[in-house]
């Protein structure tokens, strides 16, 4: 009796999710029978946060909003620091572009790799998981989905199940006395969405992750009066704009009144909360449930992918994160060969062994650069167990040591660089307008005029 086929479960379409189908697809077109691919998204559409919507909190099904992106976001960092190792910035596009293009260019192409492969057929849109259990008799996944439109459950057995969610949608949001109180707008980065809205008035940001700095910065750049800056352990210290300052942590608000732990004081109109995201993942048993913060090396995940306690469950995208769509394919190639048996999965203890390694040396990380320097192994670690295609390394954390002095240089000029893509050996351009006078975001303004 022949076997019956293995049905494989993909949670999210964001870029995540979209490297796992691109890595089959790929196998696929080389004339090698696939699996049954069946990827989930709660959204309309693919692209995960790149999806832009102007919804915030609850959308029209009523499921809380997955989108963290606004209007006006520009890449934060060089896009030759994530091209897509099988699909070049140039080959999408016909020529070479400017090294930080906004949301909407890089949504397109992202959408560009996966509208070639031909995967969209794979993916039930508006159909949210809603649970996951692992029946250990039968060795299968129990997967319950929703589809939203229809209002029907469903549930499937599946062989393998891989997470791909993301965990930049389930916002960290602290509480400060007076909260209550004050008279103004509270909102967490998660829900901004148009820095126009903020013309004029005085803001305050909590935290110094990239999303207060870029934030921060697209309010300076659209017309804000003032930005101040709280942190709880450091500034960022960049060479902020003259309407800038940085103060310590907020202790309370009275009225509009912000009040710091230093006795400093500060008028404010809006208090944004830039203070992270958390890994949530509601829809899995406990059993199966990641809890981490944000690092470089999540516990319990071989490969920074593999759920240790049950390999048959795999996590893509969970790591802080330098690299962003590379590494996403290069942990979507590692996955798609150990359920092809194309990979050798090491038993628990050689498991054990390797993430102890890993973690090592996560922990004896001092610095952004070798930060950078240990997520760009960790790749290559992956990509040489796999026939993704290698690319140069060492050349693409120089990209990112290049990115980091060019910020500390000039945190409102450093968009204005370009760097050589590690593939093609293309210069990027120029782009036409300097990001600080580059109002309008679309991917028709950003091409113009950009040969």
């Amino acid at each position: 009796m022949p076997q019956a086929k293995k049905r494989i479960a993909v949670i999210g379409a964001g870029p995540s999710g979209l490297a796992q189908l691109r890595a089959f697809q790929a196998l696929a077109g080389q004339g090698v029978e696939i699996p049954e691919i069946v990827c989930f998204e709660k959204q309309a559409n693919w692209g995960g946060l790149w999806n832009y919507s102007w919804r915030t909190g609850l959308d029209e099904h009523g499921e809380a909003v997955h989108n963290s992106m606004y209007r006006y976001l520009w890449s934060n960092g060089p896009k030759e620091g994530l091209e897509f190792a099988d699909y070049t910035f140039e080959e999408h596009f016909g020529k070479p572009i400017a090294s930080y293009p906004p949301r909407a260019v890089l949504f397109d192409y992202i959408e560009g790799r996966v509208k070639k492969a031909g995967v969209r057929q794979w993916i039930r849109f508006e159909t949210p998981v809603r649970w996951v259990t692992w029946d250990a008799e039968q060795k299968l996944f129990m997967v319950a989905s929703e589809d939203l439109n229809s209002q029907t459950m469903t549930v499937e057995m599946f062989d393998h199940v891989v997470v791909a969610n993301g965990h930049f949608s389930t916002p960290n949001v602290p509480e400060f006395a007076g909260f209550d109180g004050f008279n103004g707008r509270i909102l967490h980065a998660h829900d901004f969405r148009d820095a126009r809205e903020f013309v004029d008035q005085d803001i305050l940001i909590i935290g110094t992750s990239y999303s207060a700095e870029d934030i921060g910065s697209q309010c300076w750049k659209y017309g804000a009066r003032s930005i101040t800056v709280s942190h709880r352990t450091a500034a960022m210290g960049y060479d902020w704009p003259e309407n800038w300052q940085e103060v310590p942590l907020l202790h309370h608000v009275d009225g509009k009144t912000a009040h710091f732990i230093d006795g400093g004081q500060k008028e404010v109109d809006a208090i944004i909360l830039c203070t992270g995201y958390q890994h949530h993942f509601p829809f899995l048993e406990d059993a199966l449930t990641l809890r981490t913060p944000n690092c470089l090396w999540p516990d319990r995940l071989y490969k920074g992918v593999v759920w240790q306690d049950n390999p048959r469950l795999f996590y893509l995208g969970m790591q802080d994160q330098w690299y962003t769509f590379n590494m996403f394919d290069a942990q979507a190639w590692y996955v798609r060969d150990l359920i092809m048996e194309r990979a050798i999965l090491p038993d628990f203890e050689a498991r054990e062994a390797d993430m102890a390694l890993w973690a090592a040396q996560d922990a004896a990380v001092e610095d952004d650069y070798q930060a950078i320097a240990y997520q760009g192994s960790y790749i290559a670690d992956l990509i040489a167990l796999t026939d993704y295609p290698s690319f140069d390394i060492a050349a693409m954390n120089a990209v990112f040591f290049a990115w980091k002095k060019h910020k500390k240089a000039g945190i409102m000029t450093f968009r204005d660089h370009g760097y050589r893509s590690v593939l093609t050996g293309a210069m990027a351009p120029a782009h036409h307008t300097p990001w600080a006078r580059a109002l309008d975001d679309s991917l028709e303004a950003y091409l113009r005029n950009n040969d």
